[in-house]
């Protein structure tokens, strides 16, 4: 117990080290990779439908009041999980209504309130933007937002 850590066993212990934390860096990284293919876009077809709908999304710049998974303006709700608040998992055809009646309604001119303005939408453009927001809901976002009012 005289010498304490050698250069030689300070020299393994550094090797030893990096070999560890890189097959842990390659085995997190492989894992991650695995995950994104199978399981959170497994579900998700990307229809012309849904791409029209996020070039409505964005034409109307819907991100500058509302956010989307976290990304976006926070003057208005979070449209992650609209879908989901609307029931569009039990009763699709009357969530993809209410959210149609909902955005048409705009502004409600209620006291105290901030309001959406009114957007020309057509039928086309507002059942493709519907389904793009049906979309983002149906995506993994592992628990995100927390709260389901968003």
């Amino acid at each position: 117990m005289g010498e304490g850590l050698t250069k030689a066993a300070a020299r393994n212990i550094f090797y030893g080290g990096s070999l560890f934390f890189f097959l842990l860096f390659a085995a997190l990284t492989a894992h991650s990779h695995w995950y994104a293919v199978t399981q959170s876009t497994a579900s998700l077809e990307l229809t012309d439908s849904v791409r029209h709908g996020k070039e409505v999304w964005e034409k109307h710049s819907c991100i500058n009041c509302h956010t989307l998974l976290g990304e976006g303006g926070y003057f208005a709700p979070e449209l992650g999980n609209v879908w989901t608040r609307y029931g569009g998992h039990d009763n699709p055809e009357g969530a993809r209504a209410a959210l149609s009646g909902w955005i048409r309604a705009q502004p409600t001119g209620a006291p105290d309130r901030r309001q959406m303005p009114a957007f020309d939408i057509s039928d086309e453009e507002m059942d493709a933007l519907i389904d793009f927001l049906r979309w983002t809901d149906a995506i993994d976002t592992q628990g995100w937002p927390p709260h389901p009012s968003g």
